[in-house]
C-alpha cells in the first residue's frame, strides 16, 4: 500500500518536511521513496505541493498520513474533515476518569460488560486467600494474648507480696 508521508529533513532544531510517496512498509528515513510531492516548514507555517501529482496518486490508491492529510484539507486539494493527529497516547477517555473530591460518581448503565468468568474466578479465589492470610492473623493473636495473660500474672504476684517487717 502506498502512502503519502511526511519526511524530515534539515538540520537540528530546524524542521523541515518533504512530502513524499512511499510503501508504507518502508521506514522514512531510508531514501526508498517513489517521489517528492512537496515540502512543508512547520516554523515559517510555508507549504508547496504539487497538486496535480498529489490528485494522481491519491486516484491510483494512495492514503495520506494524517498531518498530511491535514495539509490537503487546508490547501483545498482534497474535501474532508481533518484528522486528529496527536503525538502522545490519547488521555483516558472521561467516563475512565475519578470523579474529583466533592462530585458523585457516574451511575452505571445497563450498557455496561458483563465481568468474564475468569474475573469472577478470581474474585472467588480472593475470599479463600484472605481466610488463608486470617489464620496466620489468629496464630499471631493468640500469642499476644498469652504475652497479655503475664502481665496480669506479674501484678496478682505484687499484692501476694509479704508486708515490710517494719511495718
Amino acid at each position: 500500500m502506498l502512502i503519502i508521508r511526511l519526511q524530515r529533513v534539515g538540520r537540528k532544531n530546524d524542521p523541515n518536511y518533504r512530502i513524499i510517496i512511499t510503501d508504507k512498509r518502508k521506514a522514512m528515513n531510508t531514501g526508498a521513496f517513489l517521489e517528492i510531492l512537496g515540502s512543508y516548514d512547520p516554523r515559517k507555517n510555508r507549504v508547496d505541493l504539487k497538486e496535480d501529482r498529489i490528485k494522481h496518486w491519491l486516484a491510483h490508491g494512495a492514503q495520506a498520513s494524517g498531518t498530511v492529510h491535514n495539509l490537503l484539507v487546508d490547501a483545498k486539494i482534497i474535501q474532508g474533515k481533518k484528522r486528529k493527529v496527536s503525538p502522545t497516547p490519547p488521555a483516558k477517555s472521561a467516563d475512565a476518569e475519578e470523579p474529583k473530591e466533592g462530585t458523585a460518581k457516574p451511575a452505571k448503565t445497563k450498557e455496561e460488560v458483563p465481568e468474564p468468568a475468569e474475573t469472577k474466578e478470581r474474585v472467588k479465589k480472593e475470599p479463600d486467600d484472605e481466610a488463608e492470610t486470617e489464620e496466620p492473623a489468629k496464630a499471631d493473636e493468640a500469642p499476644k494474648t498469652e504475652k497479655e495473660a503475664p502481665a496480669p500474672a506479674t501484678e496478682e504476684p505484687a499484692e501476694n507480696k509479704p508486708e515490710d517487717p517494719a511495718v
